[in-house]
């Protein structure tokens, strides 16, 4: 049985709704961005305690197909912008989805347009500037290795798609003392 849950944004949520579902009596056979698969289906009292438990977390049980496979496309993304490794940004992203999800990109790109009001280009391209803000918080990476490791053809491309998505460039970024992040499940 697969349960699918919003805003599983990173490895902390996964182990948060790992512990949840334990706290219900309900041990998941497999728990990742997104899913959690059980060997039988909860019973109905059980599945309402779960929800609200999910819900004091942040968390929320999607019922409706639609709204699955936009999770789904969205965690996608998430994974391969953040934890991707070498993968990220050099991979053809409406590939990318259509394997992970099992559907045709053009009928993925239209329903997440519908049901997100943005695109999943714009979603994708507002993860990864998001994920090179994290890293020049960290101040570990020069911007061209930034560029490099997030498949970006050059720190020139990088720093234009920054300025274009926050109104600064990376250098600016960087010298403010309060750095404007948005949590992966708010955008």
């Amino acid at each position: 049985m697969e349960i699918h849950i919003r805003n599983m944004v990173c490895d902390r949520c996964i182990m948060a709704v790992r512990k949840i579902f334990q706290e219900a009596g309900l041990e998941p056979l497999k728990t990742e961005l997104g899913t959690v698969i059980l060997d039988k289906a909860p019973e109905p009292d059980r599945k309402e305690m779960l929800k609200k438990s999910l819900e004091n977390y942040g968390f929320e049980l999607i019922d409706d197909r639609r709204s699955r496979t936009v999770e789904r496309i969205m965690t996608a993304i998430i994974e391969l912008v953040h934890y991707g490794g070498g993968t990220r940004g050099k991979v053809n992203l409406s590939g990318y989805l259509s394997e992970k999800c099992h559907a045709d990109y053009s009928s993925l790109s239209k329903l997440f347009s519908e049901m997100k009001g943005t695109s999943i280009e714009k979603y994708y391209i507002t993860q990864r500037i998001e994920r090179v803000k994290e890293l020049l918080v960290y101040d570990e990476l020069t911007v061209s290795e930034i560029a490099d490791l997030m498949g970006y053809s050059s720190p020139a491309h990088l720093s234009s798609q920054f300025k274009s998505v926050t109104g600064l460039s990376p250098r600016e970024f960087k010298a403010l003392k309060e750095k404007p992040m948005i949590p992966l499940d708010k955008i």
